[in-house]
């Protein structure tokens, strides 16, 4: 099978509200660094694919006013996916593997200050039974803690520790939305948020975007000193009905973990979409995870959370990891929809030094 590896990653100042920009400026700089760490420019890049979502923006086909980050000349190979970037890096990387191109840039966005996200979150349910009662993600979220607070898997303490140690990781990342935290047991003395999460369990609502540039064979080793070559990815879906779901456990996860090759042989990193403390708690379970593998060094998704880019930044930054040298074999997670409905795993590894 075709080689292809992640070798180039640029994300964006993660804030709570960009209403002086819009997308297009938001993405601008974003795709001019991306592009700029391979000498490439858009016109030059085989294949373009980009996630975000029409409910955060309000409108119809708004990727389409995106593209004009992008470029409207000379005209390039486009597509778009409807999901969290992390997806469309998945389309993109088919897209090299069949030869159609030697490079592909792919980037995300999300803008969730205009609107409520909770309220937004809830038309990702099932429009019969769940939708009308108009459940929200951190309730829906709560339900799955208490669940695991139940089987005896976790409980609020160890959840605050998952919140301070992601957030204080996140002092390194100059991008972070939220860094720092007190200790765990003072974050026990705040008040709860939907019972049993309180803040520190939830990620920030804010907004940002991220791009990557993926590339084949040796024109990645010529792009990049030390591509993060993708060894594996699969991505695979749970029931939509959250009521036929065991939600202490995340099947999907372990099965795409397989399908990726995550368990051939052990991770040094892993950058996982775990918006709440809780999934932290069941992902690290799912995907075998010890002791000694560093999990969320960027601080994850605690610490920056922009919708439908948050999943490619789990990417981008264990790719970054490897680029620099600060991993050998790392393991990338995105997820989507309500208590990890929808979950992709990727293995990224880098040549020996």
């Amino acid at each position: 099978m075709r080689e292809v590896a992640i070798v180039a990653f640029a994300q964006s100042d993660h804030r709570p509200d960009t209403s002086d920009v819009s997308e297009v400026e938001m993405l601008m700089p974003v795709l001019r660094r991306v592009l700029d760490d391979v000498g490439l420019t858009a016109g030059e890049v085989g294949f373009t694919c980009s996630g975000s979502c029409d409910y955060l923006a309000g409108r119809a086909f708004s990727f389409t006013m995106a593209l004009d980050g992008v470029g409207a000349w000379p005209p390039i190979s486009e597509s778009h996916v409807e999901m969290d970037g992390a997806w469309a890096l998945y389309e993109a990387w088919t897209k090299l593997l069949t030869g159609d191109a030697d490079t592909a840039l792919v980037y995300s966005y999300g803008k969730s200050s205009p609107g409520d996200l909770r309220e937004v979150l809830t038309r990702q349910l099932d429009p019969y039974y769940l939708a009308p009662l108009w459940p929200d993600s951190v309730s829906l979220a709560a339900l799955q803690a208490q669940a695991l607070i139940d089987a005896g898997e976790t409980d609020e303490r160890s959840l605050a520790g998952v919140a301070h140690r992601s957030r204080t990781a996140a002092e390194a990342n100059p991008h972070a939305q939220l860094s720092g935290s007190v200790p765990p047991g003072r974050l026990l003395d705040t008040p709860y948020l939907v019972h049993p999460l309180r803040r520190h369990d939830c990620p920030p609502i804010g907004d940002g975007a991220a791009a990557v540039v993926l590339a084949a064979g040796d024109t990645a080793r010529g792009l990049c000193p030390r591509p993060a070559w993708i060894r594996g990815i699969d991505h695979r879906v749970e029931p939509h009905a959250l009521g036929v779901r065991d939600l202490t456990r995340s099947p999907s996860t372990r099965l795409a973990a397989e399908r990726a090759g995550a368990f051939d042989a052990p991770v040094d990193t892993a950058e996982l979409h775990a918006p709440f403390t809780s999934q932290e708690v069941l992902l690290r379970r799912e995907l075998r995870l010890g002791a000694d593998v560093r999990v969320n060094p960027s601080g994850g998704a605690l610490a920056a959370n922009p919708m439908m880019a948050a999943g490619l930044i789990r990417l981008g930054e264990a790719a970054a990891a490897i680029h620099r040298g600060g991993s050998d074999r790392a393991l990338a997670h995105a997820t989507s929809g309500p208590c990890l409905q929808q979950n992709l795993v990727a293995v990224l590894e880098g040549e020996p030094s």
